[in-house]
């Protein structure tokens, strides 16, 4: 799945076929569209942004406008095989809340984030002493959407601490993928595959 952002690609090949998904913070569909296209998932999503609901409702995906925030609260337990948060963790304001429904709602939880640890954020803060504007990270700080700077050794131990188990993870520096030993310094984005213990 070539066409699709690197940490989507990655949450596509490890989703079994025929699954059912929740996408929550879904876009324009592109994740959605491919799983349906290649692994005929049934694929409902969830997005905040009203010009991506139409993208992807145009493209015959079942998606409605909602708030991750907000409106998880209403599904139902074990609706779905799996419950999707793609690069949408860091602009929520409970994250804590929204993995709770996530793991509720899904049998299995991928959330994938943009790791504020990588080398090149810190570079940018220490050598010069301001907020990082990166290719994945485009807007400053006055416009960003990312309300928390999650880094992968904080996601880790926030896991640990509520016990939920990881089951795959999967770290990324551009289009390459990491290694998991230093991943928290050397990756600029990470995918977790989720599930209560």
């Amino acid at each position: 799945m070539s066409n699709l952002r690197p940490d989507l690609s990655i949450i596509a090949n490890n989703v079994r076929d025929g699954a059912r998904i929740l996408d929550v913070g879904c876009g324009d569909g592109s994740l959605m569209a491919a799983l349906r296209d290649t692994k005929k998932v049934d694929a409902r999503g969830v997005e905040i942004e009203p010009s991506n609901v139409f993208a992807a409702v145009s493209k015959g995906l079942s998606v409605i406008q909602g708030d991750a925030d907000t409106d998880l609260a209403d599904y139902p337990d074990n609706g779905f095989d799996y419950a999707i948060l793609s690069q949408t963790l860091q602009t929520t304001h409970r994250p804590d809340l929204v993995l709770d429904h996530l793991l509720r709602i899904g049998d299995r939880a991928f959330v994938s984030f943009p790791n504020f640890a990588y080398w090149r954020v810190r570079s940018s803060l220490l050598l010069g002493g301001r907020m990082p504007v990166t290719p994945h990270l485009p807007e400053g700080w006055h416009d960003t959407p990312n309300i928390h700077h999650v880094t992968i050794d904080d996601f880790r131990s926030f896991l640990k601490s509520r016990k939920v188990t990881v089951e795959g993870e999967w770290f990324l520096s551009g289009n390459k993928p990491r290694k998991g030993g230093l991943a928290n310094l050397m990756a600029e984005h990470a995918v977790f595959l989720l599930r209560k213990s």
